[in-house]
């Protein structure tokens, strides 16, 4: 073949170039390779197109990003089972001394600075709920509320408003934490990435929220509350009184997100776990337990070998409406006291949402445990959105408005497969859902 001046063959070369060419073609076997290479690489490329979520991210744990087929929130959601308590003339008015109101509150801990956050919270919940119910709003703060705080609280609500202030040796650091050994521990949770690893308020948080909120000398005439946070959205109407709901059925704990928890900062919550079981208290578990909730291994095994036989599937408990009664009970203030001794509120990071989760998942029925499908809500970056035309401001079956790999952090997939999911009896469907997916 002749070549150009810069070595490129020739578009006009001879002809008897071209049928020399002819006689050197490829051998037959590696045409025939050829050929099955590119029929692969074509077959790769449909299966992309054709499931582009199942390509895994690089770095992320091993878990799938989205093994739910169908969001249950997607179903039409309608109100759980009767009995239901309603409002019927002046039953639930602020002033009304015989009210059907039980001893219940709605339960902020917040400081001065988070009123404006707070407020936005208030106002989403008493639209969506308790201006019809009129329960009495609690805060609690380790420092006094100031008067503004005060007033602006109270313009928000027709219901009674207390403000409380915490014991102080319910938030101090107990006697028995080494604090140079808590600032070491720190440090190694902070090279891993653990959030708040070196804030000492957040860890006296998460102990308090844990095992001594309920505590407080001035709640102990109430049985369930309703935990509201600063900064987060309401956004369904609820019609019926949630309080007299967990009461008539003989439920201990209502949750609306259940996600995996950060392995590291509770590397040794479930060990701590087990020592306490074989230490003579095997005989607290509740008979009907969501142990296999708890140390599932199937869907993140990464977490539960880096957690230490723990799933890290937990109730987010910034929103949790519960039984105080529960956590009063024999077996979870001896659970807590082994914890709290154990220390690692302090030389780990261990949350009030697991332990929590944990104790539920032990020591109570988890037939007593209900998601709370029906009461839109988010806090960032989750959500609970049903589909009902009772909910407006949330996009239906959205779980984040984050990056799309934040949906492998859900975990309400475990809880279905393991316990099951209540609604799809309520809501009236015929379709099993298995693992939080439609079978």
């Amino acid at each position: 073949m002749a070549p150009n001046e810069k070595g490129f063959p020739l578009l006009n070369a001879p002809a008897q170039d071209l049928r020399h060419r002819s006689k050197m073609a490829m051998p037959k076997p590696i045409r025939l390779l050829a050929a099955a290479c590119m029929a692969l690489f074509f077959f790769l490329v449909i299966q992309i197109m054709r499931s582009p979520s199942n390509v895994k991210m690089p770095g992320l744990d091993d878990g799938k990003v989205a093994d739910m087929l169908r969001d249950p929130n997607l179903d039409e959601t309608g109100e759980p089972p009767e009995p239901l308590r309603r409002v019927t003339g002046h039953n639930y008015a602020p002033d009304n001394p015989d009210s059907d109101r039980i001893n219940a509150t709605l339960l902020s801990l917040v400081r001065n600075k988070e009123l404006l956050p707070l407020v936005q919270s208030m106002q989403d919940l008493e639209r969506t709920w308790n201006h019809k119910f009129n329960y009495p709003w609690t805060f609690i703060n380790d420092e006094p509320f100031t008067d503004e705080f005060k007033r602006v609280t109270q313009l928000n609500t027709n219901a009674e408003c207390r403000y409380l202030i915490i014991p102080k040796d319910h938030w101090e650091v107990p006697s028995w934490i080494n604090e140079d050994l808590m600032h070491e521990s720190a440090n190694i949770l902070e090279e891993h990435d653990v959030q708040y690893a070196h804030m000492k308020s957040y860890h006296q948080m998460c102990r308090w929220n844990s095992g001594l909120f309920y505590k407080h000398p001035e709640l102990q005439e109430i049985q369930y509350y309703w935990r509201v946070e600063p900064n987060v959205h309401f956004f369904c109407d609820v019609d019926y009184d949630v309080f007299r709901y967990m009461q008539d059925h003989n439920k201990t704990y209502g949750f609306t997100v259940s996600l995996y928890d950060s392995p590291w900062t509770v590397r040794t919550l479930w060990p701590e776990t087990m020592k306490f079981l074989a230490s003579g208290n095997s005989h607290l578990l509740a008979q009907n337990n969501a142990m296999d909730w708890l140390i599932d291994k199937e869907r993140r095994p990464n977490h539960n070998h880096d957690a230490n036989g723990y799933s890290t599937c937990h109730f987010w408990s910034n929103f949790e409406i519960a039984d105080m009664n529960f956590w009063r009970s024999p077996a979870y203030e001896a659970y807590f006291e082994h914890l709290d001794r154990a220390g690692g509120f302090f030389y780990e990071r261990w949350g009030d949402a697991p332990v929590h989760s944990i104790g539920v998942g032990l020591f109570a029925d988890k037939n007593s445990v209900h998601w709370f499908k029906d009461i839109g809500y988010q806090h960032i970056p989750f959500f609970n959105c049903p589909n009902s035309p009772k909910c407006n401001g949330c996009v239906t079956g959205r779980f984040t408005d984050g990056e799309a790999w934040l949906n492998k952090e859900d975990c309400r997939p475990n809880w279905f497969k393991y316990v099951g999911n209540e609604w799809v009896e309520a809501d009236g469907s015929s379709e099993p859902v298995v693992g939080g997916m439609e079978a």
